[in-house]
């Protein structure tokens, strides 16, 4: 077995401890941008059938420009996320400097 020096160990510990985690990807802060355009979804009919209600959870990725670049779906029913996503796609936000992650949760209410 190959015992580091003890002066390698240190350098080792240290740069563990200094560089951060995810420095190989590239980590987008999450945001609270304003939302300028909100679409509201199509209750698919099925689920209008069923009589089903709930949330769907989601995270877009949105450009500097304020448009939605991808949707990453968190969790919801199924037969809501697609009609969560599809809608999500056409939202805008306000410009900001840099792309940010922003945190989505699209109701769904038969009311």
């Amino acid at each position: 077995m190959k015992r580091f020096p003890a002066t390698g160990l240190l350098i080792l510990l240290w740069a563990l401890a200094v560089v951060p985690a995810g420095v190989a990807q590239q980590d987008l802060p999450e945001g609270n941008r304003k939302i300028t355009n909100r679409v509201t979804p199509q209750y698919p009919d099925l689920a209008r059938t069923m009589h089903l209600e709930g949330s769907v959870k989601a995270e877009a990725v949105v450009d500097s420009n304020g448009r939605v670049k991808a949707v990453e779906m968190k969790g919801g029913h199924p037969l809501l996320v697609r009609a969560a996503q599809d809608a999500i796609q056409k939202w805008r936000w306000a410009p900001a400097p840099h792309e940010t992650r922003e945190p989505i949760e699209v109701k769904f209410d038969l009311k």
